[in-house]
């Protein structure tokens, strides 16, 4: 990949900011500063000075204008919701699509920080530079990881216009190195406008012990097991909705609302899943043609729209043996309960605002999907990042796992982290071809928008054709609440809006298409949409594979082009490159024109940290000291102890038969944990469920003070080495064994490293029930060094 450099992650850019703005008038563009606060030295002005000089009325929106409610569902595709023909049920999709409009031609980047870039700021993801997701950010304009103060959001915007604001859910637009509990605090979501948060900063959590964030302080969910990340989110939503009413009646709101659900991973009640039973067992193959056959049906595709063929390198569900299929429709059944419970959730939230008599003026955009239907679960897991960190493994391997957590019925609960295979995701982008994390075809970045607003949206059936994107949601709600994007937010001056304004097709159907170009662009896979035609290439990844051969070869000036004209091909299913050379070199020069205005380049950039992964977010330290007071410390900036030679030095002092987590890094689908069991000095290195090295002191440890040492040898210091660990106290071993692999990259998307107790899902089978198994002794220091 000739194009691609090393790099340094990371660098912070930003410094102290005054709390002046300017904001543009809703009705020239002008510009009206906000008063700064004066100085100390600045002599006290007389009280009618105060008045008279210093106060500035500021800029509102009209007394009329409406709520906004964003809902950005996660991984979810154009083919999963039966509103649109899909095989999960819908009922809230399907009401607010009855009472407001449809777009089926709405599209996302294929990946999720990249959307949520775009979605919040109306521009192009490279532009604020998300080129990629936050923990693959690198040190190129276009993929830093961090949305500039120059591109202010949404939220910022509304924010100063008077609205109050509020973001829940998940978040995963802050460098993975600034997420620790001592920040810094600018690039989350309250440094972006937001007045409260509440959610998750990473790209996935636990629904059932998800590591939440309010505002900028880590909290615990309860140890409750009738608690749902998703539930709770609606529960606090509500109550901060209930604040608002009390403090606030007179200012509009805004809130971005964005579960965790259904990205990965796949967790719900069983009752949930239970609904689908035996919906799944024709396999995806077949569900992909039932599919297509309703979204016909329904008028959500054209009558002549193809269904494109599955692609050469995926698997038939015929080739799947049949040992194995109960264990594949199962996980199919769970996504989709996970599906209808997360939209039964959105339902519980608007139901809240009806009862408020919210609902007439709050202007909604449900998005279903921040991409297509993700197939990072590739054959079917137990534990996600299996397949990320391409360790090696089988089906047959994962059931055998799976018997000793509870077979079938353990899937969709804590114990697993599970995925389904990528045939169903295929299925769940009907009609389109690929999937999630490929930008060059509708699989990955085409997904249903459904738009209400009672008050001044007239329903209708018509799906709405014009060509938009996500960028274009920002524009409209200027447009709708007639203000302009300010000119300088807090002193910096604004980038230009990227989207255009989808205002007109709210109230005309046949509104003429406004939006003439636009480029996509994700690791590799990229494609440029100009007037009818779009033009595409693959690029080197393909997500279903668990393959990294050929990556490091690859030549963006290589690949093969393709051709579409959508006026006549909705689901890309005929390639006109041949026949229409001139049109393709054409846009293949328009897409490299946008690259270079748009910070693309280097294409490719996103799959850097695929390529090396000894450049991914780490310290300079090699030496760490904690306590027990450390929890909650990002895997993403913790001490690499499960796959870097270490020794942790602990100094303990306990009672008789001690019992609890000394120190612990990851959670069930993948860590590593050293703690005491009835006396016992245990420990556990979990590598993602499929195998787990426990060792054990065969004698009690005395009461008392003691230093125990675990040392972590790698075999060789490379990825996914073998290491053998040995546990001493004292200086006398008291257990050793060697774990066959180490973790090549992370256990974990969203687990924490914690001394004296196991937050979050836990890591040893052996405390699984009595978690977060607090230390019950005394940790006077812990020392950590790399060897």
């Amino acid at each position: 990949m000739r194009t691609i450099i090393p790099l340094v992650l990371f660098v912070a850019l930003v410094g102290f900011f005054d709390r002046s703005i300017a904001a543009a008038s809703p009705d020239d563009g002008s510009v009206l500063p906000f008063p700064s606060t004066p100085s100390a030295s600045v002599a006290k002005p007389r009280l009618q000075d105060s008045i008279h000089k210093r106060r500035t009325e500021p800029i509102r929106v009209a007394a009329d204008a409406p709520n906004i409610l964003i809902i950005l569902v996660d991984d979810a595709g154009f083919g999963v919701p039966d509103t649109f023909g899909g095989f999960a049920h819908t009922p809230t999709l399907t009401r607010l699509r009855k009472e407001g409009l449809c777009y089926n031609r709405f599209h996302t980047t294929s990946i999720c920080s990249p959307t949520r870039a775009a979605l919040l700021t109306g521009r192009n993801h490279q532009r604020v530079g998300s080129g990629t997701i936050a923990e693959r950010a690198v040190d190129w304009d276009g993929y830093t990881g961090i949305i500039p103060k120059s591109s202010a959001t949404i939220a910022e915007t509304l924010h100063h216009y008077g609205y109050k604001t509020s973001a829940f859910g998940k978040w995963h637009n802050t460098p993975a190195d600034q997420t620790t509990s001592m920040g810094p605090f600018d690039y989350w979501p309250t440094g972006y406008g937001f007045d409260y948060f509440y959610g998750f900063l990473a790209g996935e959590t636990s629904q059932w012990e998800p590591r939440l964030i309010e505002n900028t302080t880590a909290i615990e969910p309860p140890h409750n097991e009738n608690y749902h990340l998703t539930e709770d989110m609606v529960d606090k939503s509500v109550t901060w909705l209930k604040h608002h009413r009390a403090f606030a009646p007179d200012k509009p709101f805004f809130m971005y609302w964005a579960p965790g659900g259904v990205h990965g991973p796949h967790h719900v009640a069983k009752q949930w899943a239970d609904k689908y039973q035996g919906k799944f067992n024709q396999g995806w193959d077949k569900l992909r043609e039932e599919i297509f056959a309703r979204q016909k049906q329904l008028g959500w595709i054209p009558e002549d729209t193809q269904l494109t063929p599955r692609h050469k390198t995926m698997p038939a569900w015929d080739s799947i043996p049949a040992s194995e299929r109960s264990f594949q429709t199962r996980l199919m059944e769970i996504y989709a309960g996970f599906c209808e419970h997360t939209d039964a959730q959105v339902g519980r939230l608007i139901d809240s605002l009806e009862e408020m008599n919210l609902r007439e003026n709050t202007l909604i955009f449900y998005i279903w999907g921040d991409n297509g239907s993700s197939a990072e679960g590739q054959n079917g897991s137990i534990s996600e990042l299996l397949a990320q960190n391409q360790i090696p493994n089988t089906i047959t391997q994962q059931i055998g796992a799976l018997k000793e957590l509870g077979g079938l019925d353990a899937l969709g609960t804590s114990v697993t982290d599970n995925m389904y295979h990528a045939g169903w995701a295929w299925a769940g982008s009907t009609p389109f071809h690929n999937t999630k994390l490929v930008a060059s075809h509708f699989g990955g970045t085409r997904n249903p928008l459904v738009v209400s607003w009672p008050k001044n949206i007239k329903a209708d059936q018509q799906p709405r054709t014009q060509f938009y994107h996500v960028n274009d949601v920002a524009p409209t709600i200027y447009e709708v609440l007639k203000i302009k994007h300010p000119k300088s937010v807090n002193g910096f001056e604004q980038d230009p809006i990227d989207g255009v304004s989808m205002a007109k097709s709210l109230t005309a159907a046949d509104a003429p298409e406004n939006k003439p170009t636009q480029y996509f662009d994700n690791n590799g896979s990229r494609g440029i949409y100009h007037q009818g035609w779009f033009a595409c290439t693959f690029g080197p990844l393909i997500p279903w594979l668990n393959a990294q051969k050929g990556l490091a070869e690859w030549d963006s000036a290589n690949d093969v082009w393709e051709l579409y004209d959508l006026r006549q091909d909705f689901s890309q299913a005929r390639d006109l490159a041949a026949q229409h050379p001139e049109k393709l070199a054409e846009l293949k020069q328009l897409f490299l024109a946008e690259a270079q205005r748009n910070n693309v380049f280097p294409i490719g950039a996103g799959i850097w940290l695929r390529l090396h992964p000894e450049d991914r977010i780490k310290t300079s330290h090699t030496r760490w000291t904690f306590d027990d007071t450390t929890t909650r410390m990002p895997e993403f900036t913790a001490p690499p102890v499960g796959n870097h030679s270490n020794a942790v030095t602990l100094n303990l002092e306990f009672g008789e038969r001690s019992s609890g987590v000394l120190y612990a890094l990851g959670g069930s689908g993948g860590g590593l944990a050293c703690y005491m069991d009835d006396g016992h000095l245990c420990f556990e290195y979990n590598l993602m469920i499929i195998d787990r090295t426990v060792l054990k002191s065969r004698d009690r440890l005395l009461p008392g003070k003691h230093t125990i040492v675990v040392k972590t040898l790698l075999k060789e210091e490379k990825p996914g080495s073998p290491a053998d660990i040995i546990l001493t106290v004292d200086g006398d071993d008291v257990a050793r064994g060697t774990a066959a692999m180490t973790v090549p990259a992370a256990f974990t998307a969203s687990e924490s490293f914690d001394v004296g107790m196991d937050l979050g899902s836990p890591v040893a089978r052996d405390y699984f029930k009595r978690s977060p198994f607090k230390f019950n002794g005394t940790i006077e220091k812990v020392t950590i060094e790399l060897k």
